[in-house]
């Protein structure tokens, strides 16, 4: 195994640049995340710079000693660990430990220049800066969408009835941790019944929209259709236009619509309230399945369907074994961008539905107004959870649309 710690060009930095970056890259964070708690600047200022002092002098120690990475960072971590769990206990230590060890790792990856084994030679320090500034952009941003969701997924599991942070939380006690609140939404008549309606609701909404997005992606998609390009914009509007003027549209609509199923007809209301629902979430979801469809379509090489007539292949049949496997992986995201769109929305179903169809969304909207409940805080992780697993589906179906078109390697 290699030990030798100097990266592929064979030359260490000076120990003023290396120092100089640590102690700029422990300053900006600590300083931008400890401004807003500092009660007096000029002692919170003292503080940040004892805290870069400290770490500077320690790399400093660490580099004129150790010549390898791995034992710097095992004992940078080990220390970590000792400090954290005296200060903060188990959780702290374990925490600390893991900042120390990459710490380390980071010291020796600027002093041994190994920020350059993954570039390209040629590139010039200024784009090597680029380079690496670019990925720090983009993961603080990454950070600011997901760091509201980290509070109501940890506030979940507290095991009292509060929307803030108990004493035993913040000292990661297990007597403050409880999944009570999971408990509750699976055994809550309610709970249970807004979930019901949603998994009713939510599928059949999205295999209309399935259903008339796939149709009308590949209609619009023929260069001989006369005004397609508004046929589109008329299309993708429920998703342009703002949804409470969406809503309120659909409500005077479905309402003539249901008076016309439960007087002619003679239905329940209660089949034309989950109808109106239905019909409502699936004009929501079409929009992204004509997108997505769409940007399939894109890549498809419409030579394969003129060859399936030419074999004597009927329209239905190209569609469903030539062209349908193809654009599959468009379909089947377009479907969970509809699925997710239904799931989730509130506003349209306060306007169009009733009480009998009450969704989740519908229901934790109610629970913040009228009864304030930390399972509200347990069905949004269960929702976020559910999120994370169905967007790297869609990740997934469109890296393997881009090979199944030859556009990214197999």
């Amino acid at each position: 195994m290699n030990m030798n710690p100097i990266g592929a060009h064979g030359l260490k930095t000076s120990m003023a640049f290396t120092l100089s970056a640590l102690a700029l890259i422990v300053f900006i964070p600590t300083f931008v995340f400890g401004i807003s708690t500092a009660q007096s600047f000029a002692l919170f200022f003292l503080k940040v710079v004892l805290i870069c002092a400290s770490i500077v002098g320690y790399a400093f120690a660490m580099l004129s000693t150790l010549d390898t990475k791995r034992p710097a960072m095992a004992i940078t971590g080990v220390a970590s660990f000792l400090a954290g769990l005296s200060l903060f206990g188990l959780v702290g230590g374990i925490f600390l430990a893991v900042v120390g060890a990459f710490g380390a790792h980071i010291v020796y990856w600027l002093h041994y220049r190994q920020y350059r084994d993954k570039v390209a030679t040629y590139l010039t320090s200024e784009q090597v800066l680029w380079h690496y500034t670019f990925r720090v952009i983009c993961g603080l941003i990454f950070f600011f969408l997901v760091s509201p969701l980290v509070p109501v997924i940890w506030l979940s599991f507290n095991a009292e009835n509060f929307f803030t942070f108990t004493p035993e939380m913040l000292r990661f006690d297990p007597e403050g941790y409880s999944l009570k609140h999971y408990q509750d939404f699976f055994t809550n008549n309610e709970w249970q019944r807004s979930f019901k309606n949603s998994l009713i609701i939510a599928p059949i909404a999205t295999i209309i929209s399935v259903s008339l997005g796939t149709l009308a992606a590949i209609g619009l998609s023929q260069s001989h259709v006369p005004g397609r390009r508004a046929i589109m914009a008329i299309l993708i509007s429920p998703m342009i236009v703002p949804l409470i003027i969406s809503a309120t549209g659909m409500f005077f609509f479905y309402s003539d619509i249901g008076n016309f199923l439960e007087g002619t007809l003679g239905m329940g209301k209660n089949l034309v309230g989950y109808i109106k629902v239905i019909l409502a979430h699936a004009v929501l979801g079409i929009p992204f399945v004509i997108i997505t469809v769409t940007a399939t379509l894109v890549g498809f090489d419409n030579s394969l369907t003129r060859a399936a007539a030419n074999m004597g292949a009927n329209p239905v049949t190209t569609f469903f074994r030539v062209q349908m496997p193809l654009i599959l992986p468009g379909v089947i995201s377009g479907g969970l961008f509809a699925f997710i769109t239904s799931f989730d929305e509130v506003v349209v179903v306060l306007f169009v539905g009733s009480a009998s169809q009450k969704t989740l969304p519908w229901q934790m909207f109610t629970g913040l107004r009228e009864q304030i409940s930390p399972t509200i805080l347990a069905v949004a992780t269960i929702l976020v959870v559910m999120s994370i697993l169905l967007l790297t589906t869609v990740e997934l179906l469109r890296r393997r649309s881009e090979r199944l078109r030859g556009m990214s390697p197999a």
